[in-house]
């Protein structure tokens, strides 16, 4: 049986295993999780592919900490970013620092910053129309006059040096901002539930929500040109690539990118669509829109994130059941050691997944499926270890000397009188364990694993409230059908040994 479980474990992971990402002949381009972002990834991979280079664009991957771990590990080969983030975030420089500055210590790491695409997308702060005439407010210092006000902020605005900290150090503000993802923060702001938020100042729903986009008067904020991050050995792995990438320099003024940015937010049209739109325009043709909820639910990538999905659960069950088995196995037989082992399988459930994708991206030095089915595995744990010291623990003493007065070894005893009585409950962990690990595995997503978390992380980005359904609807659809699949198995556990004695 365990030979069985290893054999289909590997065969598993095999198929998971993007062979391409291995052998390192495919260009990985990254984006953060944000609009504009996904557009620029898909420029420069689209532009790389249009070279006669293999490239795949690892979308969405979370903030600045999780795509940068990512470019140093090697995981992904260029993304991109903007010179005030790597100059304050990155770098954590206290002042602004010139260019060569930057490419100097990038280098020492192996990496290198080029191709500024010819706008820059700055922070900003922004209020209603309404709110901003009312108040009297149109510069950053009139927000100290009116403590009261309730920022929404971005997680990452909050955090940054560039942010929240340093601007209110800045201006002596005194506000309580609360945290808000940055794809929802224009709605939560047109309906008046927070005051003013953090927006990008290339965001296409500027002028269409009319926001006023407050002055800095201090000038806090530094440039943020839009760049590029690249590894600096991309020049000579891949020269054509590069080549056409670099021909980008300057194409995408700030009014190209507002527009981009509309044609994905406001009118619908996916990531793809917009980036070939730009490389290859054609006059009197826009690319569609992404349709009503039926056609994104059954649209073209729903086998391959279905798949995703599911290959994702399997494996991180499978490798969930080879640690949590034995362990919680272990700990019915010393029963000292349930305590102490119980505590620590679910201390790991008390870990926030961005958190720990985020540590496991350094330390395994890459991302994608194989820090996911990690995560996914630990999370899955919990239900495993502690059903299967429950069953062998209530296995009747009576049953077990019985075995033993029939002469059978410990180990004969348990794999025929132990393990077929505690099934059932061992089996009823796994079901939790796998219904639970179907929702969790849409976290895979932010760090580039696929699955159907990938519509979710789209819909967040963008707000499409079509987009999170497309992706959370298949997903509880998967949860159902497993929690059947697994009831069926429990059914036919109960009934096979009444059926054998039949038989017999």
């Amino acid at each position: 049986m365990q030979i069985t479980c290893s054999l289909l474990l590997a065969s598993l992971l095999a198929a998971c295993w993007p062979a391409a990402w291995g052998a390192g002949t495919t260009l990985g381009v990254g984006s953060k999780r944000f609009t504009e972002s996904y557009i620029l990834g898909e420029i420069v991979t689209q532009t790389a592919q249009s070279a006669g280079t293999p490239a795949e664009h690892r979308q969405g991957l979370g903030n600045t900490a999780v795509v940068f771990e990512a470019l140093k590990a090697g995981a992904i080969d260029v993304y991109p970013e903007y010179l005030g983030t790597i100059d304050a975030e990155i770098l954590k420089h206290p002042q602004p620092t010139s260019l060569a500055t930057m490419r100097a210590e990038l280098a020492r790491q192996g990496l290198g910053v080029a191709v500024p695409l010819g706008f820059a997308n700055g922070y900003a702060l922004a209020m209603r129309e309404a709110d901003s005439q009312r108040l009297g407010i149109t510069r950053l210092s009139d927000l100290k006059a009116h403590p009261r006000l309730v920022p929404g902020l971005s997680h990452e605005f909050l955090g940054r040096q560039d942010g929240w900290p340093g601007l209110a150090k800045r201006y002596g503000l005194v506000h309580q901002p609360v945290g808000i993802d940055h794809g929802i923060a224009y709605e939560a702001l047109a309906s008046g539930r927070i005051a003013l938020t953090d927006i990008y100042s290339t965001d296409a729903k500027i002028a269409q929500l009319k926001l006023v986009v407050l002055d800095d008067d201090l000038a806090f904020f530094p440039r943020y040109d839009a760049v590029l991050l690249y590894r600096l050995d991309v020049v000579q792995r891949f020269p054509a690539a590069w080549k056409a990438i670099a021909a980008l320099e300057g194409r995408i003024g700030p009014a190209a990118m507002i527009a981009m940015n509309g044609e994905a937010e406001l009118q619908g049209r996916a990531f793809a669509q917009v980036a070939s739109g730009f490389l290859a325009p054609q006059p009197g043709r826009g690319a569609a829109a992404q349709g009503g909820l039926m056609q994104r639910l059954f649209a073209d990538d729903l086998g391959r994130l279905a798949t995703q999905h599911l290959l994702l659960v399997a494996v991180a069950v499978l490798a969930a059941c080879a640690i949590g088995i034995p362990l919680g196995a272990g700990a019915a037989a010393l029963p000292r050691l349930e305590q102490p082992l119980m505590a620590v399988v679910g201390l790991l459930q008390t870990v926030p997944a961005l958190a720990l994708l985020a540590m496991l991206i350094p330390l395994m030095g890459r991302i994608g499926t194989v820090p996911a089915l990690v995560a996914l595995a630990l999370y899955a744990l919990l239900p495993i270890v502690r059903n299967t010291t429950t069953g062998l623990t209530q296995v009747p003493v009576g049953l077990r000397d019985a075995g033993t007065a029939l002469g059978l070894t410990r180990t004969q005893r348990w794999r025929a009188v132990d393990l077929p009585l505690a099934a059932p409950v061992i089996l009823a962990g796994v079901k939790t364990a796998a219904v639970i690990t179907v929702g969790t595995a849409t976290i895979a997503a932010f760090i580039g694993a696929g699955g159907f978390g990938e519509r979710i992380v789209t819909g967040l980005a963008l707000n499409d409230h079509l987009a999170l359904l497309s992706g959370a609807i298949p997903a509880a659809v998967l949860a159902v059908l497993m929690q059947l699949l697994f009831e069926l198995a429990e059914r036919w556990l109960r009934h096979a040994p009444a059926t054998r004695e039949q038989r017999r």
